[in-house]
């Protein structure tokens, strides 16, 4: 079977090497969405490096169903490859309708090199992989702000905890909860406030908005506010988060800035954090 991500095509063993596909067959090079039944496909945004030397490499997806929400749990058919030769690198079982930027990023060390972290992903009997590097074309300005020096938001998970900024983000203490037993959670945000001209010359930068949603877990999860704002200037949002099964959960905020979701695919600025329940019966 021929495994294909975002143009890049990477055969099993045996298949034959080399055969560039057609672009009518590029998995990202066309729509083809259905309602249901369809395709999720692993994204390579790009990499990043950070303050201690170390990069981030980070993907999102693209799931063709325009109805069909689609759940792949951890496994042989949702795994990752990477320096740590583990399946697990924090990446989602739950995949939206349409395409999602930069929901989880891979840390790799300063002496990565040309190696590769690669997600594989199988849905409706159909695998895709696609594989993150270091190429120097493929670095983004995800942290130290764009061409107009427009920053990522900077999000906390506790009063005080820890900042987070850019699509590596930031992890909370892990939490406990029960079955149908609502708990708040909170968020601390804040931003540069810089316009981003290309969408609002001349203008003034809209506030932060905050998105939570499901990331890992096995059943439903139910946000009374899944949306909301804070200034600029910084603010915090807190919602009513209920687990209908027990198991283990991770909810993700994404914080966006004036540029909007998934930047104008300028891949900057937006900011992810995460939150690990244990729920109880």
């Amino acid at each position: 079977m021929l495994l294909v991500g975002a143009g890049v095509a990477v055969a099993q063993p045996g298949a034959a090497q080399g055969v560039p596909l057609a672009i009518e067959d590029m998995p990202l090079a066309q729509n083809g969405a259905v309602q249901r039944g369809g395709t999720v496909t692993p994204v390579y945004e790009g990499w990043y490096p950070q303050p201690d030397g170390s990069f981030m490499l980070y993907f999102g997806y693209y799931n063709r169903n325009t109805e069909e929400v689609v759940e792949v749990p951890m496994g042989p058919a949702n795994a990752v490859d990477g320096p740590s030769g583990a399946s697990d690198a924090g990446q989602p079982t739950i995949f939206q309708p349409g395409r999602a930027w930069g929901v989880f990023g891979v840390e790799v060390p300063a002496d990565f090199g040309d190696g590769t972290v690669v997600w594989r992903l199988t849905v409706n009997d159909r695998t895709f992989a696609i594989p993150g590097h270091l190429r120097p074309d493929w670095m983004v300005a995800a942290i130290t702000g764009d061409a107009n020096g427009n920053l990522p938001p900077r999000i906390q998970l506790e009063e005080g905890g820890e900042e987070g900024f850019g699509p590596g983000g930031v992890w909370g203490a892990p939490r406990q909860a029960a079955v149908e037993t609502p708990v708040v959670v909170t968020v601390w945000a804040s931003d540069d406030g810089t316009p981003t001209s290309r969408f609002r010359p001349g203008g003034t930068a809209r506030p932060v908005t905050l998105r939570w949603a499901k990331h890992r877990g096995p059943g439903d999860v139910q946000f009374d506010e899944a949306r909301g704002t804070v200034p600029n200037s910084g603010g915090q949002m807190s919602t009513r988060v209920t687990f209908t099964q027990p198991g283990t959960y991770v909810l993700r905020v994404t914080a966006n800035d004036d540029s909007g979701v998934g930047a104008g695919n300028e891949q900057c600025c937006w900011t992810n954090g995460y939150v690990e329940f244990t729920v109880r019966p």
